[in-house]
Order: structure tokens, then sequence, then C-alpha cells
């Protein structure tokens, strides 16, 4: 079943180069990868929202995400399955951004994408909440297009990002709901 996997993913790797990856559009997705550097696009969006009362407990959410979405993918499962990248192991594929330090699998920009996303999808109203969820898409699919993750690295990734989004949401209501409790004894 690995086996199958790989084979898939190193194939879906390989038709993204050959049809869809264009001359024209490598800035654009170069930039969109860049914007999950170490999540810190999502660590300022939300300090930012920190700063504004109406948007802090979202702000607050995203922070607790983000730490949640990075124990469980760079602290643990990165360096328990310990997946070299796709460019070491498939000589025709061709990574157009600098060379990776850490293993493959899961993506941590997708994870760190989709759990700031999906706690602000939940913490904000719609309309701000669904643009973060469409970056996030971007952020992940970039880091197939440069060339650096596995398919099922994005997709665990995105799986472990949700999972995070969605209890970094629920710890924060907890937290804030405990602090306003000791304000009022």
């Amino acid at each position: 079943m690995l086996e199958w996997i790989q084979g898939l993913d190193g194939n879906i790797l390989l038709f993204i180069q050959e049809h869809i990856r264009q001359p024209w559009m490598d800035g654009f997705w170069k930039a969109v990868t860049h914007l999950g550097d170490a999540g810190l696009f999502w660590i300022g969006l939300a300090v930012v929202l920190l700063i504004f009362k109406k948007t802090r407990k979202a702000g607050f959410a995203a922070l607790i995400a983000l730490g949640i979405g990075a124990l469980i993918t760079n602290v643990a499962v990165k360096n328990i399955v310990a997946r070299v990248r796709p460019y070491e192991v498939l000589p025709e594929l061709v990574r157009i951004i600098e060379k990776q330090h850490d293993f493959s699998f899961p993506s941590g920009h997708t994870c760190a994408s989709f759990a700031a996303a999906c706690a602000l999808y939940h913490a904000l109203p719609r309309r701000w909440g669904i643009p973060c969820l469409v970056l996030a898409a971007l952020i992940s699919f970039s880091r197939l297009y440069v060339g650096v993750h596995y398919p099922s690295d994005v997709l665990a990734g995105a799986l472990i990002g949700i999972f995070a989004g969605w209890a970094g949401w629920k710890l924060s209501q907890k937290i804030a709901a405990a602090l306003h409790l000791n304000r009022t004894a």
C-alpha cells in the first residue's frame, strides 16, 4: 500500500510539473509558498487580531491552533515518519525554491495555514474566514507546485491543521470562559 501511495504521489507531482507549472506562474507560486514560511504570515495576522478587542478572541484562537499544529507536525510526526523530500527521490522532479531542511511528511506550511485559517473561520464572520481558507488552500497547493512536498504530505498537513484549528478555537473558548469566571468571582 505504501509503495502504491508513493507511486501515485510521484505521478501527481510529475503531472503538475509537466502540465500545470508554467514559467510565467512560477513567481506567483513562489511568493504564495513563502507566505507559509515558519507560519510567520499567520502568526503576524494573529498578533494583529490580538490588538483589537473585537478580534482578540480570534487572534488568540489562531495562536493556540498554530501551537497545537506545530507540536503535532513539526515536533512529533515529521521526526517519527522521517520521510525524505520528493526531489531527493524523484530525479526528474525539479524544485523551484531552495532546498528544505526538515522532513517532508506532513507539510508544516499546510498544517499551519489550515490551523490558523480554520480557527479564524470559526472565530470570525464568514466574510473573513472564507478568504483565510482560500489562502490556506493556495499555500498548500504551492508546496506541490514548487516541488517540495508529496500530495499525501499536504493532505496529512491539512487534516492535522483542520483538527488543530478546531481544537485551538475550542480551547480558546474554554480559556476565555475560565478567565471571565475568575473576574466575576
